[in-house]
């Protein structure tokens, strides 16, 4: 197992409170596993991340990571962003170099390394350009990169194409799988889309509205390499209805809650 996230709660305090976040949720990631997390906004879903990378202490519960508990403790996972976070003042190159040195590859070697995966991601010509000269889903692809190199074998990915306008988000999306057949990391990725979701994922994990727990967990039934016209399949459509009402009445339980 290369995730296992047991009996999780989180709750803050300040002067209004205790607010609960997670309550009691629990969930695993399988090696080589492609998992997404959907729920409705402010579930607790950049909360789950800060746990599971070690960012933060949870109130109860542990998590383990590769057979290890890794609760409270840094530096067990690779993580991408919403936003591409690339070193500005590094060529795209050297960003991808420091991402190969960190993970243990000679300094020599990570610059040969570094031009032969950008030219893998159709990204070769701008390897001595600087990161503000790329498009956004040209950072994005980066910045997959650098997460995939990394040494972890557990990847969280946090909306990663959720600022691309939408005939960019769908190239990125078939780019993102193409690359990670290649590969098959563990993946955890928290998106809003549904579709999103469906088309990339093993499993999806559905979220309750804040306190979070889990209330569907759903094996994607489509086979892989996924083809392109999944979109006009009737239980790919059934399936982001399913998962749509769920949210929705979620959504009216945290308003009759409030």
């Amino acid at each position: 197992m290369m995730l296992e996230v047991k009996d999780v709660s989180k709750s803050f305090s300040d002067k209004k409170g205790r607010k609960d976040v997670l309550h009691h949720l629990s969930l695993q990631v399988e090696d080589g596993e492609f998992v997404s997390i959907v729920g409705p906004s402010g579930s607790g879903k950049t909360t789950l991340f800060g746990l599971i990378g070690g960012l933060e202490l949870p109130t109860a519960g542990e998590i383990w990571i590769d057979g290890r508990e890794t609760t409270n403790k840094s530096g067990h996972v690779a993580y991408m962003p919403q936003q591409a976070s690339l070193l500005p003042w590094r060529t795209v190159a050297r960003n991808i170099e420091l991402a190969l040195i960190i993970a243990g590859v000679e300094k020599k070697k990570a610059k040969d390394d570094a031009l032969t995966w950008l030219n893998e991601i159709g990204l070769g010509e701008y390897a001595d350009s600087y990161p503000h000269v790329l498009s956004g889903g040209m950072q994005q692809r980066v910045s997959f990169l650098r997460a995939l190199l990394s040494p972890q074998k557990l990847m969280l990915l946090d909306e990663p194409f959720g600022s691309l306008d939408a005939l960019t988000r769908q190239q990125m999306q078939k780019w993102l799988l193409s690359l990670w057949e290649k590969n098959r990391r563990s993946v955890l990725l928290v998106t809003h889309s549904i579709e999103e979701a469906i088309y990339l994922s093993d499993r999806i994990i559905v979220l309750s509205s804040s306190p979070a727990i889990v209330i569907d967990e759903i094996k994607v039934p489509f086979e892989r390499p996924r083809r392109e016209e999944l979109w006009m399949d009737v239980r790919f459509n059934e399936l982001k209805q399913r998962i749509y009402g769920q949210l929705q009445e979620s959504g009216k339980e945290a308003v009759y809650r409030a």
